[in-house]
């Protein structure tokens, strides 16, 4: 294992220095996590944003995550390390598309996944995560939603609440769990059959059904910190298995499929998020993200309407 102490202290030092925080996403790399302030899924790590005292917002995750945490945050400084690290999922729904869909189903309300454009986020009515899409599409007073971009996630809405879900765009994946196929989980339960199998729902239906517990990756550290279970077969991104090592340490994780088996097991955007860079972000405080403040207005309240509603169903 590489060793990250010395950047990590001069990191830490300019965070002192400029009060700043490193907001890290489950997937990155072990030393960004070990240096990030919080570590969670999307949804989380908006949350976090949005009550920050910080003056500097350095986000270690994809473009669209540093732009959701611009628009909740318009008074302070947001940096992408590198802000060509994009998502396949947030390229696939452009505002164009999102406007069709709209006035084809005028009545129905735009649910859209957390990985997606803050422009197409500004018109939408709520903006989910995997871990809260299938409980606001259950307590909204529709029978058709326009869902997107993911359709994955799209279909496992759709077969837990029976709402009719169209899908916007109708092919929108993950370039990651897009690649998983029902062989995969024959190979890892035959080498690991001890282990559980828990999965992302943006994996295909046919993984979903074959896994022993379906969620979000914070849902999934919370999973493997409660269950007695000593063995987890991880079905998502293989930075995973970084955020399960160091918040569960004592217990065993093994991706679906290794890096070794298919380069799609990592994700080549989070990647790009490296110590290096989040240091010169903060030496240099770029990469900063602007959002225009009429579509980060919009995007807002999209995000407190699905808050509010979430507070009030739980």
């Amino acid at each position: 294992m590489a060793d990250y102490t010395e950047i990590i202290k001069q990191i830490k030092e300019l965070k002192k220095q400029k009060n700043a925080i490193i907001l890290g996403h489950n997937y990155m790399d072990y030393g960004v996590q070990l240096v990030s302030d919080f570590t969670g899924d999307s949804y989380d790590l908006a949350v976090k944003a949005l009550r920050t005292n910080a003056d500097i917002i350095v986000f270690a995750g994809v473009y669209f995550m540093a732009e959701q945490a611009a628009a909740l945050n318009q008074d302070k400084k947001v940096l992408s390390p590198d802000p060509n690290a994009g998502c396949s999922l947030s390229d696939s729904l452009d505002v164009k598309t999102l406007k069709e869909f709209k006035e084809m189903y005028p009545t129905a309300p735009v649910v859209l996944y957390i990985n997606t454009s803050i422009y197409a986020k500004a018109l939408a009515d709520y903006i989910v995560t995997s871990s809260t899409a299938v409980k606001i599409v259950k307590n909204l007073d529709s029978d058709v939603i326009l869902f997107g971009p993911d359709a994955n996630l799209a279909n496992f809405v759709e077969k837990k609440t029976g709402k009719k879900i169209i899908k916007v765009p109708p092919n929108g994946r993950c370039l990651v769990h897009a690649s998983y196929v029902r062989q995969f989980v024959n190979l890892a339960r035959k080498k690991y059959p001890n282990a559980l199998l828990m999965a992302h729902p943006e994996s295909p239906l046919e993984i979903l059904e074959a896994a022993d517990f379906v969620g979000s990756t914070n849902q999934m550290i919370n999973f493997a910190k409660e269950n007695p279970n000593k063995e987890f077969i991880v079905a998502t991104e293989i930075g995973m298995i970084n955020a399960l090592k160091i918040q569960v340490p004592n217990k065993e994780f093994y991706p679906l499929i290794s890096t070794e088996a298919c380069a799609c097991a990592r994700c080549p955007y989070m990647a790009m998020i490296t110590l290096e860079k989040i240091k010169n972000s903060l030496v240099n405080e770029v990469t900063e993200v602007k959002v225009p403040k009429d579509v980060a207005e919009k995007a807002k309240e999209a995000f407190e309407r699905t808050m509010k509603l979430l507070e009030k169903v739980s």
